[in-house]
């Protein structure tokens, strides 16, 4: 493992207006003027957390996709981020690994947000991804994913950052900011939490608090409430003492998901 460049992108997003995210967003990665391995972008970046999926789902060889795979080669980093998309009939909430390669992996939200009917819009995602980059296992969420740490569980270190892009409302900030050191902690592993800021189509407001949080549940980076771009350099060397000194990886439950 080399130390890892992440960026996270706290922004608002125009509600269901794909080209003018899209367009903002790009705007905001080319202000990343030093090298970064890993570009974070909110839960459905390129709409807002819409239920008008009908209206805004994308196939994956479509304009996001092409989009991702423009800013990857560009910026010679990873573009992560969730938007709406449709295959074989079914909408998912799902993430995009894009690599500046072009090759992508992709992840469908796991836990649908059922209070804003998100259950009865889209598919739920079956299996969980851990991607790598730098000699780095990667594991990436989505939003109301945090509330579950089954889902999450890191047995045997099967992963060094656990990743959630979000729309988490200003109203249970609460949540977001225990819920985010409590993963880092029981995990043995960094965490970084990318959230929206601004105020939706729907009037509901997002207070941001994107943070990263180190293996001993301590904020390295919070990003407050306003729109900002923060880029962290996570050490490797750290991680490895602090599991070498602290193996409780080794006494953990084992576990099947049924």
């Amino acid at each position: 493992m080399e130390d890892l460049k992440i960026t996270l992108i706290q922004t608002e997003l125009y509600w269901e207006n794909i080209q003018a995210n899209l367009s903002n967003l790009e705007e905001k990665i080319w202000e990343v003027t030093e090298n970064t391995d890993l570009i974070l972008l909110p839960e459905m970046f390129n709409t807002g957390f819409s239920m008008n999926a009908q209206a805004l789902a994308e196939p994956m060889n479509l304009t996001t996709t092409k989009w991702m795979k423009q800013m990857a080669a560009q910026t010679k980093a990873v573009i992560c981020g969730s938007f709406i998309a449709v295959e074989n009939g079914n909408y998912y909430n799902r993430l995009v690994w894009m690599q500046p390669d072009g090759n992508y992996s992709q992840y469908d939200k796991r836990h649908l947000f059922r209070m804003a009917k998100e259950d009865l819009t889209f598919s739920t995602g079956l299996d969980k991804l851990v991607v790598e980059l730098k000699g780095w296992k990667i594991c990436p969420l989505i939003c109301y994913d945090l509330r579950f740490p089954v889902w999450s569980r890191n047995l045997n270190n099967q992963y060094d950052l656990l990743l959630y892009v979000a729309n988490w409302p200003a109203a249970r900030e609460s949540a977001w900011n225990a819920l985010l050191p409590a993963r880092a902690v029981e995990n043995l592993c960094y965490v970084a939490g990318l959230n929206r800021c601004g105020e939706d189509g729907k009037n509901i407001p997002y207070q941001g608090d994107s943070q990263v949080i180190d293996f001993y549940g301590k904020k390295i980076l919070d990003m407050g409430n306003e729109e900002d771009i923060a880029t962290i350099t996570l050490s490797a060397e750290k991680l490895e003492k602090y599991r070498k000194k602290f193996p409780a990886h080794l006494d953990a439950d084992n576990f099947n998901l049924m």
